[in-house]
């Protein structure tokens, strides 16, 4: 109990965090024009994921640690959103590899490919292929069959429970009182209803079908673009060391490789996040008897949403000119230091 405690305590905790940083972002990108580059309204459209996370899927987790009793397809909801959210994540990580890989490669045609409609369109088409593959269990990948039959070792239980009532009361003298104080004890339709309304134990793992979590969402929807990923930095960092160095217009375009640096810490912290809470789900599935570790499942699950606190930090850090703008948004409306200036000639560093 105190280490479920602590769990939820640690989730409302990084919940806050989480919405606070990212609104944080995204008003600092609202408030200096000169910070509207196409990669930065990419990362804020990532933080609005990780603020769909903040706000949405840890609570959602905390409820789908409780094992409540909830109709499937209400569970399923629940557990399906933050599939949504890390998906998109891992999308949007991806184009914005791409975009960074075609304004080293192509610096002079770069602005004639990449533009604003083009932009928008590629981050709806993300949101789409996310809501698809994340609420592909709603159409029927699922495990509604090993949903129901717990329902009936639930309503099997909640049956012989009521039975002991029933035959203490008419033990007791006043056994007539608790006939109406139970008058439920004797309706057998109240657990053929909650056979029909498909109850049962809610939790991440008893709505999702094993083979699911690990060789479609873990092999083909991560591993795959993360593959993808790899390859476009390996392939960037090859261009800058083999041509851009040797070129005499290299100077125009040195703030480029930090950049790339930012964006491969931001896929180095996805990986540390997010691995961990895969390898489990991949252990359960090889050897189902082999993992009984409730704590390292919920270090694991705290692990996967730190990475929504840890992609605008990084990103802070990396990007000075972004780091200052975010530091004079949070001392100027945050902390209500009037000294701070937010207008764009308060920021020495360069776009």
């Amino acid at each position: 109990m105190d280490l479920y405690l602590g769990f939820v305590i640690l989730e409302g905790l990084l919940a806050l965090a989480v919405v606070g940083t990212n609104l944080l972002v995204c008003a600092t990108i609202c408030l200096h024009r000169e910070l509207r580059s196409v990669t930065n309204c990419l990362v804020a459209c990532l933080a609005l994921a990780d603020l769909g996370v903040g706000a949405l899927a840890i609570p959602f987790s905390v409820v789908l640690s409780l094992e409540l009793t909830l109709c499937f397809h209400t569970c399923l909801f629940l557990a399906c959103f933050p599939l949504v959210t890390t998906q998109f994540s891992i999308l949007l990580l991806l184009l914005i590899a791409l975009n960074a890989h075609l304004k080293i490669r192509l610096p002079s045609s770069y602005a004639m490919h990449v533009r604003k409609g083009r932009v928008l369109g590629a981050v709806g088409l993300c949101w789409l292929l996310s809501l698809l593959i994340g609420l592909s269990p709603m159409m029927g990948w699922n495990s509604l069959g090993h949903y129901v039959a717990g329902n009936r070792t639930l309503a099997a239980g909640l049956a012989a429970e009521r039975a002991a009532v029933v035959l203490i009361a008419r033990d007791q003298p006043y056994g007539g009182f608790l006939s109406k104080v139970y008058p439920g004890t004797r309706g057998a339709p109240r657990y053929n209803q909650l056979h029909d309304d498909h109850l049962g134990h809610c939790s991440f793992t008893s709505v999702f079908a094993p083979d699911y979590l690990v060789y479609f969402i873990f092999f083909a929807c991560t591993l795959l673009p993360l593959g993808a990923l790899l390859g476009i930095y390996a392939d960037l960092f090859r261009l800058v060391r083999g041509h851009f160095l040797a070129q005499p217009l290299w100077a125009a375009k040195r703030g480029e490789l930090p950049m790339a640096r930012a964006l491969l810490l931001l896929f180095g912290s996805f990986c540390v996040c997010w691995i961990p809470l895969h390898v489990i789900y991949c252990v359960r599935l090889l050897c189902p008897g082999c993992w009984s570790y409730a704590a390292l499942d919920r270090l694991a699950v705290l692990l996967s949403h730190l990475n929504s606190l840890a992609n605008p930090l990084v990103y802070a850090m990396r990007k000075k000119d972004f780091g200052r703008a975010l530091r004079a948004v949070c001392l100027r409306y945050v902390l209500r230091c009037p000294r701070a200036k937010v207008h764009p000639q308060g920021l020495s560093g360069r776009r």
